[in-house]
């Protein structure tokens, strides 16, 4: 049940936003292991002036192209972690055409209590999920 966020610069089209979102769709489901229906994603664009994404001083410079993945999850491995940062940077360079130094990927995580998928209803609590 990952909620995903995917934060880009305004321009691309409707097909270019399905990309995105199935190639990252496509590495959350092989690097944790979630079912393919459980699939919560957002996608926005910004104009340019509205994100401001630099290197951390890694020395590597950012594209328009660049893509900010901001994901809230129950505790994940950081093995599982690798795995989806390498599955997204593959998924994103053959699908869309993104380069590896335009992608940075967040992971926040929370816990059953954090969630309700509607109706009011804790449903990891409630033992329905």
């Amino acid at each position: 049940m990952p909620l995903v966020r995917l934060d880009v610069i305004e321009g691309r089209d409707d097909q270019a936003l399905k990309q995105l979102l199935d190639a990252s769709h496509k590495a959350m489901v092989q690097a944790f292991g979630v079912p393919e229906r459980d699939r919560y994603q957002i996608v926005t664009q910004h104009s340019p002036n509205e994100m401001i994404i630099e290197d951390t001083g890694l020395g590597f410079e950012r594209s328009r192209d660049v893509v900010v993945v901001s994901m809230t999850s129950s505790q994940r491995s950081d093995k599982q972690k690798k795995a989806f940062y390498d599955l997204l940077v593959k998924e994103l360079g053959e699908s869309c055409g993104i380069a590896p130094n335009d992608i940075l990927v967040s992971i926040v995580t929370n816990g059953a209590a954090d969630w309700s998928f509607g109706f009011g209803e804790a449903q990891f609590l409630t033992g329905r999920l």
